[in-house]
């Protein structure tokens, strides 16, 4: 069976900065090639990947992560009868215990609250689509009679109420959730296998921890003050950084399932989630000490490449740290160790020539033009989800 998987490599120069720090405040590092590498964690990068989706997806596409379940399936059942808002939280209580999803009073609220009004909270992150919230909220208040816990109690203790309230939660998956998954402790049938797979971003080269000793003045000294009113030292390091992801096309149309609306090819909603993670990953920056630093850049390289077999990463080309050019600066070199490396490691391989895109800006980046079509960032996306769409269309 031929698969549709999407490899997406990035070139990205970033300058002194903080994006993602460890308990101590340090930036994030690892070792890789026998040196100190800069590293920016998978989790920091697919967390500014989510936060981008919200400019370029509907609130409604996309899900819900957190702890404060109760409370948002409870808002909902109000926006739908406000008459019931004493009991909403006690109707979603109900009804998320009904799906397999276990809440409790948190022992800091109970000692704080009465427990007659402390909200119910989940001990772990949970990660709903807005539509699944919907019909949820939507079983709460048909099933409850005019929001009697009792009456909804007996009802969802009937067996097409657990089947409704099972299959709320486990259909109609938001884009987020299909791409990055979900683990339901308590529920291991409600899990969504991630359909994408992000690696943690490596310096090229090796990369050292610096610190920047800051002062601050008190505007109100007098000029016979003397001395500053703080001092601190802040940690960072810049680095070019290859980052690099996967998307499994086929597992992703399996958490979304085929196009809703009437006339809509069933590729579509997998295309078009495709396309907004492929911009989102691309575009996205981690915000840690984004004001202190203001490192806002864009990558130099992006290579995206569909592969019919397994997703290969080229972070192998820099196993041996990028030494600096005699003008400074690891951007060039790193380019021309992707040229030689990407066609070699496939004809070792076997594996066939696949579609690829080059997006890039620079000079120092044109070695990289021969791996595929040249495109700018909108044609980009907009070609990809063409060629996604087209090989996950249903043969004739």
């Amino acid at each position: 069976m031929t698969r549709t998987i999407l490899d997406i490599h990035i070139l990205q120069n970033v300058p002194p900065s903080n994006m993602n720090r460890d308990d101590t405040g340090t930036p994030k590092s690892a070792y890789y090639g026998g040196v100190r590498r800069a590293r920016v964690s998978s989790q920091a990068w697919k967390r500014a990947t989510r936060k981008r989706f919200e400019d370029l997806l509907p609130e409604g596409e996309l899900g819900v992560r957190t702890k404060k379940v109760v409370e948002a399936l409870a808002a909902r059942i109000t926006a739908r009868e406000p008459a019931l808002e004493d009991t909403a939280a006690q109707l979603a209580t109900q009804v998320l215990a009904t799906a397999g999803l276990k809440v409790e009073v948190p022992t800091r609220k109970a000692k704080k609250d009465d427990g007659d009004t402390a909200v119910a909270e989940s001990k772990y992150l949970m990660f709903l689509s807005r539509r699944q919230l919907d019909a949820l909220a939507e079983l709460a208040v048909s099933a409850s009679h005019g929001g009697d816990v009792a009456a909804l109690k007996k009802s969802l203790a009937q067996k097409e109420h657990k089947a409704a309230a099972r299959k709320a939660i486990d259909t109609r998956h938001s884009v987020d959730i299909a791409l990055f998954g979900r683990m339901v402790a308590d529920s291991a049938d409600l899990n969504v296998d991630a359909a994408t797979q992000v690696a943690h971003a490596l310096s090229v080269h090796r990369s050292d921890i610096e610190s920047d000793y800051y002062t601050a003045v008190d505007d109100l000294n007098e000029e016979s003050e003397t001395g500053a009113g703080m001092i601190g030292t802040v940690d960072f390091s810049s680095a070019t950084l290859y980052r690099y992801a996967a998307v499994d096309a086929d597992e992703l149309q399996r958490s979304l399932g085929t196009g809703l609306e009437v006339g809509e090819p069933p590729s579509t909603p997998t295309a078009k989630a495709v396309s907004s993670f492929l911009e989102a990953f691309i575009t996205s920056m981690p915000t840690g000490k984004i004001n202190t630093f203001g490192n806002h850049t864009q990558p130099s390289v992006v290579v995206v490449k569909i592969r019919d077999k397994w997703p290969l990463s080229f972070v192998g080309a820099f196993e041996e740290p990028v030494p600096k050019t005699e003008q400074g600066g690891f951007l060039r070199e790193s380019c021309r160790r992707l040229a030689e490396y990407v066609p070699d490691v496939e004809r070792q391989f076997g594996l066939k020539e696949s579609p690829t895109w080059v997006f890039r800006v620079g000079e120092e980046t044109r070695d990289l033009a021969s791996l595929g079509t040249g495109v700018t960032l909108s044609a980009l996306v907009e070609q990809v989800e063409e060629a996604v769409a087209e090989r996950l269309e249903p043969s004739a």
